[in-house]
């Protein structure tokens, strides 16, 4: 015989052997573990969550082609398998304590595992895999990633590979007698159960890594370690993470005389001879998931958490946890066990049970949800609405479920807000599947055109208002033309609804048609248009890289404009300034001009303001509030705009956005209304966008006859804007393993919300009062888990947080200027975080450990500038006077 080490080489010069060669007549006997931890990311590694399988391994060879030397046929059998702790535990603690194997993994599945598999390996690549067809998925999977293992190539370069992984990149490194392998397993092509949520901040950052090393002698394997880590982490707060690690270690031990080579041409024949029940199966992972087998029932797990689904419990963290929790079982339930759930439930708490239903988004839930609506019914307007608002903060929506909305859309509605409702999430709708590359999809296409149609061809105001609202969702590039139309040309409330649209859009779809018509909006150079619709007009301009002399020409407008609003844009001139904002370098530059930087323009009076401040500042995201209103000439509230944007370095939120307007208000006072507002209709209402989502505006009046009996009515309750539960995140990623087992990464955020906000008017003190109520809990649950079918292992963590923020702006208009003082309050706020790591076994045996803290967030009163600190002392001590006096 031939010396190995001489073959090997041999066989590099007359380039057959690119992968690993066995020699004949020889049984390789193999050491082999395969480990799994759960953690945080920074923890050490020796306290984790997890387990070890461990075995002998042999492997011999069966044929070698007479034709090919690089085409072998071994043979891999795994042998006396034990299963322990991946760390050291007291007896107490160890849940494999007194256990046999065959006990923790069951009879059936330890003799599967310990079948053969035989693999048939060219140029070291797996071309076959030979197995059992009909054992359980779970062995089968073991088996793949022990024979992925033995997939290596012999020189440096790169290539596609499929594995137990999918077909994946992988690169190799050849020194000597070691090769290192990685794989790129972003790349890996294999169907994986999973979604994310729309917008990256309220998403889960991953990152996964696999590395392989190879020790060889003799031209055969002498070690390996290969090594997988997957990442977690929830991009609004960055210390909510996970890691999964999984290890495997392959050591040669001994080699041993074996059998010889079975003599044949062709491998089917080899196989044959071997055994008839032998199949060629797929390399990749097969999906396989364990069942739970004590799990409450749909109807039992609502019951369980029935009571905090209260309307009157909302804006508590516990009802954000429920709401959660019944998702997750809505998603694992067929329709008719949705229905039965819904048909049986009272008017209190269906609102609830449809917001669930909805958010669970999937086809049987849609199903479910769409069969007990009546669109045609306007007794059930308010569940038609939260399934609509429901379906518009919809994390991952579906073209199935724009393309119901479309066709309900064009059906019978009865109730005209429902209907305005629709088209606004439509809207929405198209939006999400566009971010996520579905504009060209049929029913996006067909929303699409409907809207801008429809649009085209209405005459009413209500209709464009509806559609121009839709597209303050839809940000559709090619809707720019018409909403420059609308915001030109249009009257009052359509021209800044158009414009408050523009503003929207990022300032990259901003073009110069589009600050051309924005300048002449706010100079007027065509007609003469509302303070609202110019001040939006200017706030576009100003936030797309103005160029030197629009940036000049505002300025020397200033002095120039009616009284409040020469305030306001002053004040949001020196915002620009205060906060650093982009086009602050060009600000400086032209106050460099004293025609433009002089007393006479930087001293005007007024009560109208516009600011900017930080809520948060942090490593992973911060966020900021802006707090701008703007007066008429007589006192009188115009509009009064709340904003919180939420940012990390990439991507911005918009959180929140509550606006109050109001028009026409002056023949109450008996006052004069400013240029361009004398036949404005008496009108308030308010406007909110959540977390992206333009929600369809409320309105408190509507004409001088419904104002006069809304204030001869007034009892001060507010109005409400939105109530219910709303899906933040929503992320479920599964991942195959390299050692076989399947791992799951799920993170959902709830919010509990309640917005209201109302106007009050005094004559007899003449006083009015705007008042934004949020109220928000939160419940954020991340689960990592591995599942092996024996043994379930993983992490879960869960924060829960409930605040209040109050914006109120009061004005006295007893004189001028008039006083006016603006709050923006947040009331203490607990915080509870808790983290338990598990390891469970299907009889029940369970070893946890956890840790949670709880802290209470101070309330805080958010500084405005200084100017309105000095008023708020005036309204304040006003009223501490009048209060102790007769007359």
């Amino acid at each position: 015989l031939v010396n190995s080490k001489m073959l090997f080489v041999f066989a590099f010069q007359t380039g057959h052997t690119t992968g690993p060669s066995l020699n004949n007549d020889k049984l390789y006997k193999f050491a082999y573990s395969a480990e799994v931890y759960v953690d945080r990311v920074k923890a050490s590694l020796q306290k984790s969550a997890g387990y070890r399988i461990s075995s002998g391994v042999d492997v011999n060879l069966l044929w070698r082609n007479p034709d090919n030397d690089d085409d072998q046929l071994i043979k891999i059998t795994i042998k006396d398998v034990q299963v322990e702790n991946v760390s050291e535990r007291p007896d107490a603690k160890n849940i494999f304590k007194g256990k046999s194997t065959e006990k923790i993994i069951g009879k059936e599945y330890l003799e599967a595992l310990q079948r053969p598999i035989v693999l048939e390996l060219v140029r070291g690549k797996v071309k076959t895999f030979y197995s059992y067809q009909n054992e359980p998925g779970f062995t089968q999977n073991i088996k793949r990633g022990l024979a992925s293992l033995f997939q290596l190539q012999l020189h440096s370069g790169s290539s596609r590979e499929v594995d137990i992984s999918g077909k994946c990149n992988t690169t190799y490194n050849v020194r000597q007698d070691q090769v290192t392998k990685i794989k790129d397993l972003d790349s890996c092509e294999i169907e994986r159960k999973g979604f994310t949520s729309h917008n990256r901040i309220l998403d889960v950052g991953t990152k996964g890594t696999s590395a392989t090393v190879y020790v060889l002698e003799d031209s055969f394997i002498k070690s390996i370690k290969a090594e997988e880590n997957f990442v977690f982490l929830l991009n609004y707060r960055r210390k909510t993470n996970a890691k999964i690690v999984s290890k495997q270690r392959l050591e040669l031990k001994s080699v041993q005389a074996g059998m010889g080579l079975i003599a044949a041409k062709q491998v089917a024949s080899v196989i044959k001879t071997l055994d008839p029940n032998y199949v060629a199966m797929p390399l990749e992972a097969e999906p396989v998931k364990s069942e739970c087998k004590k799990c409450p029932s749909l109807s039992e797990h609502w019951q369980s958490i029935r009571e905090h689904m209260h309307p009157d419990k909302l804006s508590k963290a516990q009802a954000a946890k429920s709401f959660l929790s019944f998702i997750q079982n809505i998603r694992k339930a067929t329709k008719e066990e949705i229905l039965k759930i819904i048909r049986s439930e009272n008017k209190e708490f269906l609102p609830q049970v449809v917001d669930a239903v909805t958010s669970a988004q999937t086809p049987e839930s849609l199903e479910a949800v769409l069969e007990f609506l009546d669109f045609k019914d306007a007794s059930t307007s308010i569940l038609q609405e939260r399934f609509l608002y429901a379906c518009g903060f919809a994390s991952h929506p579906s073209e199935t479920l724009l393309k119901s909305l479309t066709e309900k859309f064009k059906g019978d509605v009865a109730n005209e807000e429902i209907r305005e409702t629709l088209v606004i999430v439509m809207g929405a709708l198209v939006r999400k599947l566009c971010d996520r590359g579905g504009c060209k999809l049929p029913a996006v296409v067909e929303a699409k055109r409907l809207i801008l149609n429809r649009l085209e061809k209405a005459k009413k105001d209500d209709n464009v208002r509806m559609y121009l609202l839709a597209l303050k969702n839809a940000l559709l590039p090619e809707a720019i033309p018409v909403l420059l139309k609308y915001a030109e040309s249009g009257e009052g409330p359509i021209s800044s609804l158009a414009a408050t649209t523009l503003q929207r859009y990022d300032p990259s779809f901003l073009t110069k048609e589009v600050k051309e018509t924005m300048n002449r909006i706010y100079h007027q150079t065509r007609k003469v248009h509302e303070k609202t619709v110019r001040t939006t007009a200017a706030a576009i301009i100003l936030n797309s890289n103005p160029s030197y002399m629009e940036v000049k020409n505002i300025l020397l407008s200033i002095g120039e404009l009616p009284m409040e609003m020469n305030k306001y844009m002053l004040s949001m001139i020196q915002d620009i300034l205060h906060f650093e904002m982009p086009s602050s370098k060009t600000v400086r530059q032209v106050l460099k001009d004293m025609r433009t930087h002089n007393y006479d323009r930087f001293s005007k009076m007024g009560s109208s303001s516009a600011y900017t401040g930080y809520v948060t500042r942090g490593p992973d995201v911060s966020s900021t509030y802006s707090l701008d209103i703007l007066y008429s000439g007589s006192g009188i509230l115009r509009r009064s705009n709340v904003n919180i944007h939420v940012f990390d370095r990439n991507t911005e939120l918009h959180a929140i956005q509550v606006v109050i307007e109001a028009q026409g208000l002056e023949s109450i006072i008996a006052a004069t209304p400013d240029e361009g507002e004398e036949n404005l209709d008496s009108f308030a209402g308010m406007s909110a966008i959540l977390f992206d989502f333009q929600l369809r505006p409320v309105t408190f009046f509507q004409g001088y006859g419904d104002l006069m009996s809304k204030m001869l009515s007034a009892t001060g309750d507010a109005m409400n804007v939105v109530k219910g539960l709303v899906l933040l995140t929503d992320y479920l990623q599964e991942i195959q393993l390299q050692s076989g087992p399947t791992a799951s990464a799920e993170f959902l955020g709830g919010l509990a919300i309640d917005i209201s906000g109302g106007m009050e008017f005094s004559l007899w003190y003449r006083e009015s009062k705007t008042n934004v109520k949020n109220r928000v809990a939160v419940f954020i649950a991340g689960n990592v888990e591995v599942d092996s079918f024996f043994i379930k292992t993983g992490m879960e963590t869960t924060l829960e947080a409930e605040t209040a923020l109050d914006f109120i702006s009061t004005v006295q208009f007893s004189q001028y200027p008039f006083l006016v003082c603006m709050q923006m309050d947040r009331v203490d706020s607990p915080f509870r975080a808790h983290m338990t790591k598990y390891e469970s076994l299907p009889s029940g045996r369970r070893y946890t450990a956890r840790r949670g803290k709880a802290a209470t967030l101070a309330g805080n009163e958010y500084p405005l500038h200084q100017e309105n600190s000095n008023m708020c002392k005036k309204v304040f001590g006003a009223k501490s006077d009048n209060a102790g006096s007769w007359f």
